[in-house]
């Protein structure tokens, strides 16, 4: 209930309290329009608010009264005949409850009815379609027994046709008949005659075969005692073979065994021979690391003994003068190998730029060249003397610049 609802409900409450109206029926005004206008049930608070009158004890008994009423007025009373009073609410809910049991009766056998009709007509449409299917299979049977017919028709014409041909083909076959009877019984007494002279040759035959059966088992028996011989000969000759093999086979057993202890005889040679090879080559291998030393050793004392008595900074001098270009060569030969161990091998070749000289020293000769270019310095009595040859640009060849 909204306000508007509300204000109008207060305003007829204001006119009937205008017009004399009591706190009851004020309050059984709020009530009724409350329950039946608006479906909302009563409460004491909502009727004190829109009456404005009343008790907290007063607008209960007035709810209690209006529904009283509402029930009183919702009774079935029969009011005719002789029914005592007390006793017409009682009947006027037995009939009541009479007419809502007759009602429900009534409604089952509707639904028993209607369950039954439409039982009913399914049965009747389900013997429609089944009539319907009849139907349709006659008409088809109807046609194919008509197709049949007509297959029937021009089958019996073409049979007649055939028949025709047949007969036809009858003479035809009982005139050949004749013919081949006739050709039969000439050939039955030419094949008759063949059968007398080949019965008499069969005869002569069979008595050549008893003849060659006969001679047969003679030969076979003949035969039989020279194979007996031959085998007994075979035998004989046979038997020193065997011993023989039986020798020889026990000889090529050992012959095996033999064999196979010699193959393990070689298999542990060979293994003992793959760890004499390992230690050799690690003997090896420490032996060249011992000589690699030595070459080392011997290069720094080469060094040493070169170095000795002569001052770093003059060998340098002089070092840095050869590479000048500034002294010649027989000056480098008077210096001999005095400073041979202030002597550096140069990092780069002069000619290719890109190559590494190597230093070689053959007995007392010293020889610096190139792996790339194949320029070289040519045997020299000094490393000072191969270095200021390989840095000359008038290199000559090794064999020419030999020094004896």
């Amino acid at each position: 209930m909204n306000d508007a609802e509300r204000l109008v409900l207060r305003t007829e409450l204001a006119a009937m309290r205008t017009n004399g109206a009591r706190r009851q029926d004020l309050s059984q005004h709020a009530c009724k329009r409350l329950f039946f206008d608006f479906g909302i049930r009563p409460s004491m608070a909502t009727v004190r608010d829109l009456t404005q009158t009343g008790s907290a004890s007063d607008i209960p008994k007035d709810i209690d009264t209006f529904w009283a009423r509402i029930r009183s007025a919702s009774r079935v009373r029969i009011e005719g005949g002789a029914i005592p009073e007390g006793l017409q609410e009682r009947a006027g809910e037995l009939l009541g409850q009479l007419f809502q049991e007759a009602q429900e009766f009534a409604i089952r056998s509707l639904e028993d009815e209607r369950h039954a009709a439409k039982d009913d007509i399914d049965e009747a449409m389900s013997r429609l379609r089944d009539a319907e299917v009849r139907c349709a299979t006659v008409e088809e049977a109807l046609r194919r027994s008509e197709a049949r017919a007509d297959t029937a028709l021009a089958r019996n014409s073409s049979l007649e046709i055939e028949l025709g041909s047949l007969r036809g083909r009858e003479l035809e076959a009982q005139s050949s008949l004749h013919a081949s009877i006739h050709r039969l019984e000439s050939e039955h007494a030419a094949l008759t005659q063949r059968l007398e002279t080949e019965q008499t040759a069969n005869a002569t035959l069979r008595d050549r075969v008893d003849t060659l059966n006969g001679e047969l088992r003679h030969n076979t028996e003949h035969y039989a005692q020279q194979i007996k011989d031959a085998i007994s000969e075979a035998e004989r000759r046979v038997k020193p073979m065997l011993v023989e093999l039986d020798s020889l086979r026990g000889m090529a057993a050992t012959y095996q065994a033999g064999v196979r202890q010699a193959s393990q005889k070689e298999f542990d040679f060979i293994q003992q021979l793959s760890i004499s090879k390992a230690r050799a080559d690690r003997l090896e291998l420490k032996i060249r690391e011992q000589s690699d030393e030595l070459d080392m050793l011997a290069l720094e004392r080469d060094a040493l003994l070169g170095r000795s008595g002569t001052s770093e900074n003059v060998a340098r001098l002089i070092c840095t003068m050869v590479e000048g270009g500034r002294l010649s060569m027989e000056e480098i030969r008077t210096l001999g190998a005095d400073i041979d161990g202030f002597v550096t091998v140069p990092a780069r070749c002069p000619t290719c730029v890109t190559g590494e000289p190597e230093l070689a020293q053959h007995d007392d000769e010293f020889e610096l060249s190139c792996p790339d270019c194949e320029c070289s310095s040519g045997t020299a009595l000094s490393r000072l003397l191969a270095v200021a040859r390989f840095h000359s640009a008038d290199k000559v060849d090794a064999r020419e610049q030999t020094e004896r």
